[in-house]
């Protein structure tokens, strides 16, 4: 199987990557592959902003794989730069392959690359193999992250 390459995601890439974020059953109830529009538009704004990546791992002419990495300039950790990875999917066939490894190893390397202090990324709660692959990866859960829904 020939290396899936990594690199910037582009608009075309729009309708794999959306897929690939409904095709779970949390995505499946969140998300709307049928329409792109609104997807466009973050895309676009994400596209202007220098501290967003929007990443596609891809394989023979196929998007396999896509994560956001996002860096934040913060004063906590004496003025620390860090980053986040979000919204990581690899497509269902190349699940077990080692594609998300490599694809969470680049966003790590990426970060330090950038001179990030920490990376950081948070998983649902009832995605308990997601949790196990990255403790695997040198990750632990040490904080409890809350959200509110607008």
């Amino acid at each position: 199987m020939p290396e899936a390459v990594i690199r910037p995601a582009s608009e075309e890439d729009l309708p794999a990557i959306v897929a690939m974020l409904a095709d779970d059953p949390l995505g499946a109830a969140r998300e709307s592959p049928d329409d792109l529009t609104p997807y466009r538009a973050a895309y676009r704004q994400l596209a202007a902003d220098p501290n967003q990546h929007v990443m596609v791992a891809v394989r023979d002419g196929r998007v396999v794989g896509t994560l956001q990495l996002t860096f934040i300039p913060g004063l906590s950790r004496k003025g620390a730069l860090r980053s986040v990875i979000e919204g990581v999917r690899v497509h269902a066939d190349e699940r077990g392959s080692g594609l998300g490894t490599r694809f969470i190893e680049w966003a790590v390397e990426r970060s330090r690359a950038e001179g990030c202090r920490l990376v950081q990324l948070t998983s649902d709660a009832t995605r308990k193999d997601a949790h196990r692959f990255y403790e695997r990866l040198g990750f632990t859960a040490s904080h409890v992250g809350f959200k509110l829904a607008l």
